[in-house]
């Protein structure tokens, strides 16, 4: 009797520490998969702006030089503005 009471002591304790080993993987994964996640959403937007970018900085129809160039201007720091927000989490 005092075997068998050994023996489901020991099996008992063997099932606690896998658990506790199950849960402790489970939860160390977590965050890596959201910082996966984040960099994943971070990329999409960077993506979208350089497109948007891209767009504007076309010359359009009737568009003197001179308001192109400042246009321009403005839409470059527009640009760096919104990808220094992307980058940094700020935004989406």
């Amino acid at each position: 009797m005092k075997n068998i009471t050994k023996k489901l002591i020991i099996y008992s304790m063997v099932g606690m520490m896998q658990i506790g080993l199950g849960a402790s993987v489970i939860e160390a994964s977590s965050p890596i998969q959201q910082q996966d996640d984040q960099d994943q959403d971070r990329h999409e937007a960077e993506n979208i702006e350089n497109e948007r970018h891209e767009r504007a900085m076309e010359r359009r129809p009737n568009e003197s030089e001179r308001e192109w160039v400042e246009r321009q201007h403005r839409e470059n720091e527009r640009h760096e503005k919104k990808l220094w927000l992307i980058a940094h989490a700020i935004i989406s």
